[in-house]
């Protein structure tokens, strides 16, 4: 059911929601003024009002639980897609550090004193470069 929820029906469950409190508590306000019993029928009544209030409230609270994760599932998506978006650009940046550091050492790329410095610069511009398109490519296909 949770699945399934429009966000058009967000408003019925609360809805729905704030009549049971509503109604239960009209309902301990009418008890509570009529009870002309003993401390004993008080205190048995007041007990079993309270289990009963605990389990409205439970099923209450997981209908407003519900009706918030409905209202919020689109806004997880959008945010989703963004921070995959945002954290693809991080990692363009770093490509494009290590690209750069890549072309300035591209002379000793075969057999000079800083040919290590070349062969870690290019592997790390290629691995961010792939953690950025798989990143857009990620968020493109939600």
């Amino acid at each position: 059911m949770i699945d399934g929820m429009k966000p058009q029906t967000v408003g019925r469950v609360l809805g729905v929601g704030l009549r049971v409190a509503g109604r239960v508590a009209g309902q301990r306000l009418a008890a509570s003024g009529s009870s002309s019993a003993g401390v004993a029928q008080a205190q048995g009544d007041t007990r079993a009002r309270a289990r009963q209030a605990g389990a409205t409230t439970v099923r209450v609270g997981g209908g407003v639980a519900r009706g918030v994760g409905g209202f919020l599932r689109p806004f997880r998506r959008v945010g989703g897609i963004v921070f995959l978006q945002v954290t693809g650009g991080f990692f363009f940046l770093f490509a494009l550090v290590f690209g750069a550091a890549t072309w300035r050492l591209h002379s000793d790329y075969a057999h000079g004193p800083a040919h290590t410095k070349f062969l870690a610069a290019a592997g790390m511009a290629v691995v961010f470069l792939y953690l950025g398109l798989s990143s857009f490519w990620r968020a493109n296909r939600r």
